[in-house]
């Protein structure tokens, strides 16, 4: 993914990987909707839509006993142009990137790994020593290339964050995880997310592209109470017949793994940063992992991308951390505490697991899609509610100013700034751009030619739209909105010039498409 946008904005970018190709069986496999937006302003979202299964429910259950759908998508409709939960394994969204990245004009040097890290001065980066494979076009002897900045994606095992000697703070469960890539699977909903709770057993079930056959596939994810030695296929079909009814023909993949919570102490060392599995692991729970890295990636690539080109690229790169870390922090809290709970030994715990589900989950299945609390799940659950710090936090991007900046022309809270952008149904399209820009909602003539001065003085693109639809948009605000798609400000026409200058005091102008090295 940040190579992939590097190329995009014009910044030079050497990838490479140790491994022989794109990953071939991996652990994480939900894509998330704010991931999924992502992908079309990259412009792959028809790849990965013709690949990824949806799931359009999620079904809680006790042992044998499922009770009612949770519809995700129709809990997300009108919040994003992609509700629910899309499946599509790592090891694909890896080809796809790589193949993206192809047609961008890079290239994935694979089987070339990072072997040594130097500071090359004040304002030279990083010299990285790095080892190929060997035969005729690449020499297994070192080489060492020398780079303004280095971002290790190298995984929970990351050779630069070891190198760099930060601190991966946090634990490692005590329980162990089964996988079953299932085929020809009886006994749960299909197109679902299936998670039925025991007393001492657990299952997060993901629906998977049929086999050759035609037969259903799912992935199957439970936990093990045997030593390691023990936990082989066969005790993983034992466990899912008798414990929740569900049976399986064949399988294509199994394996056996521990659940991390851990996160670094840092994601910036100078030059060097950390994003995706090398900054931050933690269980499966939600399915949010991998996603939370795809949006490292394209939070900390628009940064990048104006700090080459940039004298300020210290307070760029800090705000990375800044925005990003946060988000890791609240997210492993979140997914601990669930993870706790579901795997706990407790008698409280397990008195808990035995009777609170039946009697609370069939009612709450009932209710949920008629409250409001339904569609905020929906957001929190597809990462559409992340908020980064922009008001005057010098570690944020400064926005508003004071106490009276928080709220617009109209006088109400402004619940929009520091949040990706609210989806109109018709707004999305000119994120594809990848620049800053301004945009303006249901306004008359005069605040038209008011924002459209605006602009000018700005250099920046103003985007007219009818309607702010069921969104906290208001009618004739002006919104300063960043190559990601976050609003950096929210003003009138009137003190646009001066409030959304202040956004970028300390910063470069913001840039259309930048180059660099």
């Amino acid at each position: 993914m940040l190579a992939n946008w590097l190329v995009e904005l014009g910044v030079s970018a050497l990838l490479i990987d140790g491994k022989d190709g794109p990953t071939v069986e991996s652990r994480a496999l939900g894509v998330q909707t704010r991931s999924m937006e992502i992908y079309a302003q990259l412009g792959v979202i028809d790849r990965v839509l013709e690949e990824a299964v949806r799931a359009t429910a999620m079904r809680q259950g006790f042992g044998r006993r499922a009770f009612g759908p949770v519809p995700l998508t129709a809990l997300g409709q009108g919040l994003t142009p992609y509700p629910g939960l899309y499946v599509l394994e790592q090891s694909a969204n890896e080809r796809i990137l790589a193949d993206n990245l192809h047609v961008l004009g890079g290239a994935v040097h694979w089987r070339h790994r990072l072997v040594g890290l130097e500071d090359a001065g004040a304002t030279d980066g990083v010299a990285a020593v790095i080892e190929g494979p060997g035969g005729s076009e690449d020499s297994a002897t070192p080489v060492t290339v020398r780079t303004r900045f280095l971002v290790g994606c190298d995984g929970a095992s990351s050779t630069v964050r070891s190198l760099r000697g930060i601190p991966f703070e946090g634990t490692t469960s005590r329980q162990m995880f089964y996988l079953v890539d299932a085929v020809g699977v009886s006994g749960l909903a299909p197109a679902s997310v299936n998670i039925r709770q025991g007393v001492r057993e657990f299952l997060l079930a993901f629906p998977m592209r049929p086999d050759a056959a035609g037969r259903s596939g799912q992935r199957l994810i439970g936990i093990a109470d045997e030593p390691t030695s023990a936990v082989t296929e066969d005790y993983a079909r034992r466990r899912l017949r008798d414990a929740f009814g569900v049976t399986y023909e064949d399988h294509r993949w199994f394996s056996t793994y521990r659940v991390h919570h851990r996160i670094a102490a840092r994601f910036r060392d100078g030059p060097v940063l950390l994003a995706g599995d090398a900054a931050h692991v933690h269980s499966p729970v939600g399915a949010q992992g991998m996603n939370t890295g795809l949006q490292d990636a394209h939070n900390l690539a628009f940064k990048l991308a104006e700090a080459v080109r940039s004298e300020a690229a210290d307070g760029l790169l800090d705000r990375y951390e800044a925005e990003r870390r946060p988000v890791a922090l609240r997210l492993l809290a979140t997914t601990d505490l669930l993870f706790r709970g579901i795997t706990s030994r407790s008698t409280t715990a397990m008195l808990v697991r035995k009777y609170v589900p039946r009697l609370v989950l069939p009612l709450g299945v009932a209710v949920l899609p008629h409250l409001p609390l339904g569609r905020r799940l929906a957001g929190y659950l597809g990462q559409l509610r992340t908020h980064y710090p922009m008001d005057g936090d010098p570690a944020g991007v400064p926005g508003r100013r004071g106490r009276a900046a928080r709220r617009t022309r109209c006088g109400r809270p402004d619940r929009v700034t520091g949040r990706r952008l609210p989806w109109t149904g018709e707004n999305f399209d000119v994120l594809r751009a990848a620049e800053w820009g301004m945009h303006l909602y249901a306004a008359d003539d005069t605040t038209r030619a008011r924002a459209a001065a605006a602009a000018r003085e700005l250099d920046l693109p103003l985007h007219t739209f009818g309607s702010t639809s069921a969104t906290p948009l208001r009618p004739g605000v002006l919104y300063l909105v960043r190559p990601d798609g976050f609003v950096a400000g929210a003003a009138s026409p009137e003190t646009a010039v001066s409030i959304f200058q202040a956004s970028r005091e300390g910063t470069s102008a913001p840039p259309h498409r930048p180059g660099g090295t």
